[in-house]
């Protein structure tokens, strides 16, 4: 296994469409998945997709700490491949968004709140799961870096931007969105 580098904005592959993943089960794909979590663990965050580390290919990995999650549950380090995002309601929220792409800055980006993610699992088999609150918020931020989207471009309000210690510091109440 190894640490990969991580793409930072700007760099052409985080605004490219990645390509689906053929094989879930080829080698090649499966140390990619290897050296994908060693990175994230390395970097200390709740996500990372390929094209964070230069592989324009449709796959991400994600977990939420149970210290993160609304009900205290924690969501082991899952992979999903080819994924599709359904939102489950038009519900709207604003919540606060990092990225090991755009290091320290962060903003309030408005997500769907519920969603049905499909996809495929480390085993290639297809799944469906439905997810509420910041595991969709990571799901959906994570799935965006699959078509080149990056968090500011899904801001409303750039009031809410600005770099994470002052963000943390002021722990600036975000407004419903209407």
């Amino acid at each position: 296994m190894a640490i990969l580098k991580i793409a930072r904005a700007g760099h052409p592959v985080l605004r490219e469409t990645a390509q689906p993943v053929a094989d879930t089960q080829a080698p090649e794909i499966q140390q990619l998945l290897a050296d994908m979590v060693e990175t994230l663990q390395d970097a200390g965050g709740v996500g990372l997709a390929a094209p964070q580390v230069y592989r324009p290919l449709r796959l991400f990995i994600w977990h939420l700490p149970a210290t993160r999650a609304e009900d205290g549950v924690a969501v082991p380090l899952t992979a999903v491949f080819n994924p599709e995002i359904t939102p489950r309601s038009e519900v709207r929220e604003l919540g606060w968004e990092g990225c090991l792409s755009i290091p320290g800055l962060r903003a309030a980006v408005p997500r769907h709140r519920d969603i049905r993610l499909t996809g495929l699992d480390v085993d290639g088999a297809p799944f469906s799961a439905d997810l509420s609150g910041f595991a969709a918020r990571i799901v959906q931020h994570e799935t965006d870096h699959l078509d080149g989207i990056l968090y500011p471009m899904r801001m409303s309000d750039f009031r809410y931007f600005g770099f994470s210690e002052e963000t943390e510091r002021y722990n600036q109440a975000l407004p419903e969105i209407v």
